[in-house]
């Protein structure tokens, strides 16, 4: 087919940082994420023109989901940010900002894009190499004995999420719950490789949070029409299962372009069925007693396995398919030919359950990896974000498990590390002007412009025009109310410190954030005080800011690095 028009020639953009595009949008960018940041973040409502769902949100990756993007350099960056929250669920908003923050203040620099990428990349490793140490002050070993920091950790992660509309109790009791599903995915006699089981949320719209539950095994909807066809069920001390992943429907499958050819006389229906009903008189002298399938299964069939006290539910989605192979034990049967005796899986229990107006068939596995989290929530919207909060809080757990560390919250990880980096490099520059050939300007400057971003993203928690400090000794988080008078006693003010660890009656000395003070050395090895206090600790995930952090400094240096960029018009 000829074109019908010439097709037109690639655009090619030199220096895409220069204009003044770039920066606008970037700016605009920072804006819209730095709003949300925080327990105190500012809600977004997604929509479009054409009607459909509104989403009231302040999650990082439903907004860069929904936002048109255009320009080259938004484009490398929200594509890295969606990519980490991906891999790690969380601390999106902490990377897109940090990584905002980073071009924005480097390109007021003047420095070549290779010293600045060279000097960026030396502070990072710096960075990580303290938060992996064990000297370093703002990260906390999780003792696995006590759930006291990983239930602090569920309820950061749960208060940074305002549009989940939870009050302080309901937050409490959420906590608790996603900690209990976490559990109880761990099995019993783990060994040094730990094969997690897995939480499945079930969802209850318009019930009151309170009323969310934690259940072992896997709760599977049905209607009230199929709740009256199950039959009585017979206490046993096992059910035999057969988990099916094909249609038991009769169906027949699509030929596509095919030519599917019949024998004169021979009814499909009555040949499908009639496989159907070989399969059914196995199961019954096999002495099956449940039937699963992801699909549907004939009325037929269902009739036959009926009279033979076999109880049988279809319709069950292949999202479900997974859990049941856990709770079973076995893999799902895949064709309608003859079943191994392998192939089939028990149960501990089977109950019927109702929770609000629905009705669940809750199977109870002999080996609880796999639960279910019935969440209630008051409507639609806060339910959705409510699903998605509690996903990235266990996400999180699974993340501790394989580093078992967290770090310090509010604001006080970000200050903190900016205090040890300007001591670090204004008291021992020399290893970093001799590795990286660099001179003392030009490191003091690239060490500013690094710090000024850390100490911006800190800032962005204040949403409501109060002061931050941090202070001369931990070099933490600590914020003020607005217009204070000049006679104020400043120990009075903040009662604790962003993450909750340490309070305002110590002898500390404090200066406005972002405020030119002397290089200190914060004190490094973290207080006992953090044991004791880890139950109002806000905390957060050491994996997945970690990754944010690096991803954050890497992005804004390929950014800085683009000197052309190619664009097909077409």
């Amino acid at each position: 087919m000829s074109r019908l028009e010439a097709k037109k020639p690639s655009i090619c953009s030199r220096e895409p940082l220069t204009g003044g595009r770039a920066g606008a949008s970037l700016a605009a960018l920072r804006g819209l994420v730095a709003s949300c940041y925080g327990p105190a973040g500012r809600l977004k409502q997604l929509h479009n023109g054409r009607g459909g769902p509104v989403a009231t949100t302040s999650r990082s990756a439903a907004l860069l989901a929904g936002l048109p993007v255009s320009h080259p350099v938004l484009k490398v960056l929200t594509a890295a940010v969606r990519s980490h929250v991906a891999c790690f669920s969380d601390a999106g908003l902490f990377t897109a900002i940090l990584c905002c923050n980073l071009v924005e203040n480097v390109q007021r620099l003047g420095l070549t894009p290779t010293t600045v990428i060279r000097l960026n990349k030396h502070l990072l490793s710096l960075c990580t190499r303290y938060l992996k140490s064990e000297v370093c002050a703002c990260r906390i070993p999780v003792d696995f004995g006590s759930t006291q920091i990983l239930l602090s950790l569920v309820r950061s992660i749960l208060t940074s999420k305002p549009a989940c509309m939870l009050i302080a109790k309901e937050i409490d009791h959420i906590s608790t719950l996603i900690l209990r599903a976490f559990l109880l995915t761990i099995p019993e006699n783990a060994q040094e490789h730990v094969i997690l089981g897995k939480s499945i949320i079930v969802p209850l719209k318009g019930q009151r949070v309170i009323d969310s539950a934690v259940l072992p095994g896997i709760l599977i909807e049905v209607s009230e029409v199929q709740l009256k066809k199950i039959l009585p069920i017979k206490k046993s001390d096992s059910f035999k299962v057969a988990v099916f992943c094909v249609s038991l429907s009769g169906d027949l499958s699509d030929t596509g372009e095919g030519t599917l050819l019949v024998s004169y006389g021979v009814s499909l229906e009555n040949a499908a069925l009639d496989q159907l009903f070989n399969l059914g008189k196995q199961l019954v002298s096999d002495h099956v007693d449940l039937v699963l399938c992801q699909k549907v299964i004939h009325p037929s069939l269902k009739q036959f396995l009926r009279t033979h006290q076999i109880i049988a539910v279809d319709r069950i989605g292949v999202s479900l398919m997974e859990p049941l192979s856990k709770v079973t034990g076995t893999r799902p049967i895949g064709s309608l030919g003859s079943i191994s005796p392998s192939s089939y899986g028990t149960v501990k229990d089977l109950c019927i359950a109702k929770f609000g107006c629905k009705h669940f068939f809750h199977l109870i596995p002999n080996k609880t990896t796999v639960c279910s989290l019935l969440l209630c929530n008051r409507n639609d919207t806060a339910w959705d974000e409510l699903k998605l909060t509690c996903q990235t809080a266990l996400h999180a757990l699974q993340l501790t498990v394989k580093e078992p560390y967290v770090l310090l919250g509010g604001g006080c990880t970000e200050t903190h590390l900016v205090a040890y980096i300007r001591h670090k490099t204004r008291n021992e520059p020399e290893s970093i002007l001799r590795d990286e050939r660099c001179s003392q300007t030009e490191l003091q400057l690239v060490t500013e412009a690094f710090c000024s971003a850390l100490e911006s993203l800190a800032g962005s928690l204040e949403h409501d025009g109060g002061e931050v400090l941090t202070d001369g000794k931990y070099g933490h988080f600590w914020s003020v109310q607005a217009n204070l008078p000049s006679a104020v006693n400043w120990p009075d003010l903040p009662s604790r410190c962003g993450c909750g660890l340490y309070s305002s009656q110590e002898e500390l000395s404090w200066s406005f954030l972002r405020s030119a003070r002397h290089p200190f050395p914060p004190q490094t090895c973290l207080s006992p005080e953090a044991k004791g206090s880890a139950d109002t600790l806000t905390l957060d995930c050491f994996t997945a800011k970690l990754s944010g952090l690096q991803v954050a400094v890497e992005t804004a240096s390929l950014i800085l690095d683009l000197s052309c960029v190619i664009e097909d018009t077409n």
